[in-house]
């Protein structure tokens, strides 16, 4: 994503499970976020789908635009730019 759009701040953040998306609720939470671009692996077990949760819950209780597909984050880049 960095590469087609330069012009985005786009910082990486560990592994789920290495702390990964607790560091996106921490950043959540203290206003650090301005747009959620979080991909999943519709196909697989889900592993991880109580982590997924708890960020829908935090970018919707912070009113945070959140894209879990393409589609959407490409029309969420598009608007931020």
């Amino acid at each position: 994503m960095q590469d087609a759009c330069p012009s985005l701040d786009v910082t990486r953040l560990k592994s789920g499970p290495l702390g990964g998306d607790q560091q996106i609720g921490a950043m959540i939470a203290t206003g650090e976020v301005a747009m959620l671009i979080f991909f999943i692996d519709p196909l697989s077990a889900l592993p991880h789908d109580v982590d997924v949760k708890a960020l829908t819950r935090l970018a919707t209780v912070y009113d945070i635009p959140m894209a879990l597909n393409r589609a959407t984050a490409e029309r969420l880049v598009d608007f931020h730019q």
